[in-house]
């Protein structure tokens, strides 16, 4: 006979997933936020999700707690703090429309209990936990009767009761109740016990207590650590970190606007970033979650549709990149010094047994052969004068010990950092000129740390985060990990598209590919308005267009219409110019070589050309050629601007101008030869997007001119940036004209000239290739096309950034990373790296925009193979 069938077993109480979600104190502390507590946690119900709530504090309570802490003898200010705390959370409840709250009010009893204990004289450790913890306690029992009161039934849990903190060895006791560790790990006994009770509960952050059940605290940022305890201890599907920014960004976007969303992040990374800076998210939170595989997710209260920063383990083939550069400001550094140290076994013990003794944490650790120094890290210490005058007593037994103070920690952060230390060349020469008191690079592989006087941080932080993003070590393009900048988050609609004069002729343009490829293409309307647009800057006496940028006959021809004059930098330019415009006249050509042989000065002399000198070797050496001549002197001020170190044009290593303390001996050696000075010059770089910098070059000229005799033009280069990256911001060209308009007025005795090149037909050259192949290596693609570094040298020579398109499908999505790469038999022939695109296609037009300066007229035929052609439209 056959046996019943089983009852069919109930379904598990813990079948259904948890969420864990936190809200700081601006997310609790008006009644509009806890209504957006519960559709965000009604939400996950309606999901099938059970859901824990953690909170904060309402907003300025631990402060005020903290005052009442550090009250010791003076009652008036207790009582009159203790007051403003009762009067503000009777007004939330009335606000959040409560009849009373039992648990609040317990609460509120419980404080003016404890400003009566005797252990307030002496602020003792343990008497501060109990203190601060009634903020927390206080805001959960309100938001645990709101939500109950408005459809969504919740149970408040004190968290004391699951988060037990386990000492650890060498705290002290200021580090074990104001800053515990809880050992938290999945308990599915606890879960199922849970989830017999209810489906949503609401609980302390910043909170536990330890074997002796007393309460202890979780350390600044407590809230966002209890909430990764609870995810770890339920085994949670995700825990959610609601706060008032989108996320974690590539630095802190308050000051850098352009910092970038960062979409996904690895444990490890993450945790860095929260380490070394970003105040967002509390690096222990991290730790618990990463043993037990539950991911966190950083969410905007106030903008819950957009995604955030989701934190999860590593994929296994993530490509190196600088995730972030964070500062770490209030950093003490320790220097100890003593020769004795060289091999002496026992020294370093000696050192760190004395940090141990005063239960100092140290954070990094720099050292020499008679040198130790390390930081302590005030979120992690107690630091202040008593404990460093202590410390520096006893270490004085032992070395010489000198405390720097206060500093900041400006820290790279991203797997595989090792790996990208060739493309920080930038980076580093930014702290070449300043005074680093430690370097440190992870055992991890994670971080590479400076260590800065405090006061240089906020200005430091956004020039380094530009640089990482030129030097493509923080691949900001790539989608998968960068989302949008802090400043296109707070736009209150999207950016316009720019419309550029290749986007109106992509039919035309297309046509053109279909002719040949490579190909270069001109817009000589492009040209003409950036002429104009430079010509309506009135203080300007004499435009010259620097030849060398791109001397197609067409642009020289429309740019002399326009009224400019010509820069050339060798007799071939000379030649070029004069050909195309027979009718020039010869003065308004300027001769501005460097290292040329004599013979092509002579040839610009007996031309009628002026002429430049920027050495003294060409009048001691060959003096009669100037004799009774009139020449302008290029001079070196002493410093190079621009974006990248290949077109710095000023300062010892470069080979560009005479110095200034030979500028003596050079008139001596002029008037000698009858030779009359009768400009100065100076261009100190290219790409330079400060208007204020030719405002300088132009005051230093000046008051050098004063000195001499004969001055009547003051050139001050060239250089004027065009922006190439989304992120930059075009010159200010009223900011220009004003500036040297005002240094004008103060010399008007002397004309004005500026030499530009570049930021008349940057923009206004194209360069059309085609898809020639498409690989994948790994995680890494390529699409190649048949245009190479021979017809555009500027990515390899200078790490220039040129925007890429596929013109053939303008307007798909691009969704695809790829390295856009050329046909040249070298690694370097990389025209873009990291660049978002459509998925291409053999025989796809690709375009390469801002090619209309030095791009044809450094081509080569390296390979044999034919650089690219020109066309003019």
């Amino acid at each position: 006979m056959s046996s019943a069938p089983a009852p069919a077993a109930a379904p598990s109480v813990i079948a259904r997933p948890w969420v864990v979600i936190k809200f700081g104190g601006t997310s609790v502390s008006r009644r509009e936020r806890w209504e957006n507590i519960r559709r965000i946690a009604a939400a996950h119900r309606a999901r099938d999700r059970r859901v824990v709530i953690v909170v904060s504090a309402l907003s300025g309570i631990t402060d005020q707690l903290k005052a009442i802490a550090e009250s010791r003898g003076d009652d008036a200010r207790c009582r009159e703090v203790q007051a403003a705390i009762v009067e503000r959370h009777q007004a939330m409840r009335a606000e959040l429309g409560l009849d009373g709250c039992a648990r609040m009010e317990q609460r509120l009893a419980d404080l003016d209990r404890l400003i009566a204990d005797p252990r307030r004289a002496q602020a003792a450790v343990a008497w501060q936990a109990e203190v601060f913890a009634l903020g927390e306690l206080m805001s959960s029992a309100l938001g645990a009767d709101f939500l109950d009161a408005n459809g969504l039934p919740t149970q408040w849990l004190d968290a004391r009761e699951h988060l037990r903190a386990t000492p650890i060895a060498n705290h002290s006791a200021w580090a074990r109740y104001l800053s515990a560790n809880v050992p938290a790990a999945p308990d599915a006994q606890f879960a199922s016990a849970l989830a017999a009770r209810g489906d949503c509960f609401i609980t302390q952050g910043f909170i536990a207590r330890n074997d002796q059940a007393e309460t202890v605290l979780l350390g600044r940022g407590g809230s966002d650590t209890s909430a990764g305890y609870f995810g770890a201890l339920l085994k949670a599907e995700q825990v959610e970190i609601w706060t008032d920014v989108p996320g974690m960004f590539s630095a802190n976007p308050r000051v850098v606007p352009e910092a970038r969303l960062l979409a996904r992040l690895d444990y490890e990374e993450a945790q860095e970033i929260a380490t070394t800076g970003a105040k967002v998210l509390h690096p222990r939170s991290l730790g618990p979650l990463r043993r037990a595989g539950v991911p966190l997710v950083i969410k905007d209260t106030h903008r819950p549709q957009l995604a955030g920063t989701e934190i999860r383990a590593v994929a296994a083939d993530a490509a190196p990149c600088v995730k972030a550069i964070s500062a770490r400001k209030g950093v003490t550094l320790i220097s100890m010094e003593t020769v004795g140290m060289w091999q002496q076994v026992g020294f370093l013990a000696d050192v760190f047994e004395a940090f141990k003794r005063h239960g100092l944490s140290v954070d990094l650790i720099g050292s020499a052969e008679t040198n130790v120094t390390v930081s302590l890290d005030p979120t992690e210490n107690l630091v202040n004068s008593d404990v460093l005058s202590a410390l520096a007593a006893d270490l004085a037994r032992i070395c010489r010990v000198k405390v720097i103070a206060p500093c900041a920690a400006i820290t790279l952060v991203g797997r595989g950092m090792r790996s990208l230390l060739h493309k920080l060349s930038g980076v580093l020469a930014e702290f070449g000129a300043l005074d680093v008191h430690l370097i440190s690079q992870s055992s991890n592989n994670l971080n590479l740390t400076f260590v800065v006087d405090e006061a240089l941080a906020d200005d430091l932080i956004p020039r380094l985060h530009a640089l990482l993003i030129r030097a493509d070590a923080l691949r900001a393009e790539d989608g998968a990990v960068f989302g949008p900048s802090w400043r296109e988050l707070g736009a209150d609609a999207a950016a316009p598209v720019r419309e550029t004069w290749w986007m109106r002729e992509r039919s035309a343009l297309l046509e053109l590919a279909a002719e040949r490829t490579p190909r270069y293409v001109y817009s000589l309307e492009a040209v003409r308005a950036q002429a104009r647009a430079l010509r309506a800057l009135g203080a300007v006496d004499r435009w010259h267009y620097a030849l060398k940028a791109n001397p197609h006959p067409a642009i020289l021809r429309a740019l002399h219409e326009e009224g400019f004059a010509f820069e050339c930098v060798s007799t071939a330019e000379i030649d070029a110019v004069r050909s195309a415009l027979p009718q020039l006249a010869v003065e308004r050509i300027l001769f501005t070589p460097n290292f040329a042989p004599r013979e092509e000065y002579a040839q610009a002399l007996a031309a009628g050309v002026r002429t430049t000198l920027d050495a003294l070797h060409p009048l001691q050496h060959w003096g009669e050629l100037f004799r009774d001549r009139e020449i302008h002197l290029r001079l070196d001020l002493g410093v190079g601007r621009g974006h990248h170190d290949k077109v710095k044009t000023g300062g010892a290593s470069s080979k560009f101008g005479l110095a200034l303390d030979q500028v003596e001996e050079f008139r001596t050696l002029a008037r000698r030869h009858g030779a009359r000075i009768v400009g100065l010059h100076a261009h100190l770089g290219s790409g330079i997007l400060d208007a204020g910098h030719w405002r300088a070059v132009y005051a230093q000229l000046a008051s050098l001119a004063e000195g001499f005799s004969r001055i009547e033009s003051i050139d001050v280069g060239g250089g004027l940036g065009v922006p190439s990256r989304p992120d930059e911001t075009p010159l200010d060209l009223a900011a220009l004209g004003a500036a040297l308009a005002e240094v004008k007025s103060a010399y008007p005795q002397f004309h004005l000239w500026l030499e530009p090149g570049r930021f008349l037909v940057a923009d206004a050259g194209v360069l059309l290739a085609r898809v020639t192949q498409v690989k994948r290596k790994g995680a890494v693609h390529y699409v190649g096309v048949d245009a190479g570094m021979n017809s555009l040298i500027r990515p390899a020579l200078y790490e220039a950034w040129h925007e890429i398109v596929n013109l053939t499908r303008l307007g798909e999505p691009a969704q695809t990373m790829v390295q856009v790469v050329g046909p040249i038999c070298e690694t370097g022939d990389v025209l873009g790296a990291n660049r978002r695109l459509p998925e291409c296609r053999e025989g796809d037009v690709i375009l390469i925009a801002q090619a209309g300066a030095y791009g044809a007229v450094m081509a080569s035929r390296y390979n044999l193979r034919e650089p690219a052609t020109e066309d003019v439209r």
